[in-house]
């Protein structure tokens, strides 16, 4: 599964793409595109890479990816046929014109779109006007659907109602053989989290010796691959909290982690909360 730079198709009678898919792992790579995408989920569950923040994704998602900032979602195998599985926008930041986004009117907007190169993940109220308004675009034509996806973005930009997902410190610009190595290294980290992963074979995946993978992967990612894993990790037990009755104990090591303690304290590290707490809260949300 090579990484690449995105082309973006758009039909010659619009200016940007709208589309459902109609299936899970559409583009389902380590990728990157100049266009903006905004991405509602309507099915399933994942893990989701969007420059160095690596989360659970569930239903019901939406997420603003900006311009060249490398992502992709990582399908569960469950529930990946449901239809439309997203909804899917992505649009050039000029293609209304170089100048548009220079008018005064329009520095919000500008300047959401520029926090947009972190990733935005919706939520509150905001979540819920842009879903409706990302149905709306698929039923209007013309200028409508402009007017339709400037909508979107001035709620967005007039709402505090996101979460910025990707480090500040994040270096976005990857050359092809980077994208290749860092695509290496997530590959074999999902195939095999949940057994133990030594530093000299991950080394050898990237094709490095381990000191110099090392200062590699925490100068693309801005993390070291312990707290990669970790997070790795993380994200599988939240899975089994949520969907299983699997005892704690077990999940810990089903996850890949070899000492009990051990995955209570990073798991804490990473959510905010104990694993108890986390299926708790989970469990009580559901009532």
């Amino acid at each position: 599964m090579k990484p690449q730079l995105l082309k973006v198709t758009t039909a010659p009678a619009y200016s940007f793409s709208v589309r459902q898919d109609k299936v899970a792992n559409h583009n389902n790579r380590w990728h990157y595109h100049p266009e903006i995408e905004l991405i509602h989920f309507h099915w399933g569950a994942g893990t989701q890479f969007i420059g160095d923040s690596i989360k659970r994704f569930t239903k019901g998602d939406i997420v603003l990816v900006g311009s060249n900032l490398p992502h992709y979602w990582r399908d569960d195998e469950q529930d990946l046929n449901k239809s439309p599985y997203s909804t899917v926008i992505h649009f050039s930041p000029d293609f209304w014109g170089e100048r548009f986004l220079e008018l005064a009117e329009n520095k919000p907007i500008k300047q959401m779109l520029e926090k947009a190169q972190r990733g935005l993940l919706l939520s509150g109220d905001l979540h819920q006007k842009v879903a409706l308004l990302m149905d709306k675009i698929l039923r209007v034509e013309g200028t409508d659907r402009i007017i339709v996806l400037l909508e979107i973005l001035l709620s967005v930009s007039r709402s505090e109602d996101y979460a910025e997902l990707s480090s500040l410190g994040y270096q976005k610009d990857l050359s092809e053989s980077d994208s290749d190595r860092i695509n290496a290294i997530y590959n074999y980290t999902l195939s095999h989290f949940n057994q133990k992963i030594t530093l000299s074979e991950i080394a050898g995946v990237s094709g490095m010796v381990p000191n110099a993978f090392c200062r590699y992967f925490k100068s693309r990612t801005g993390k070291t691959y312990s707290q990669f894993l970790t997070e790795i990790r993380v994200g599988h037990s939240c899975r089994m909290l949520m969907e299983s009755d699997m005892s704690i104990k077990q999940l810990c090591f089903e996850s890949g982690f070899m000492n009990f303690s051990c995955f209570h304290k990073r798991f804490k590290s990473v959510t905010g909360q104990s694993p108890q707490s986390y299926r708790h809260a989970f469990i009580h949300a559901g009532k």
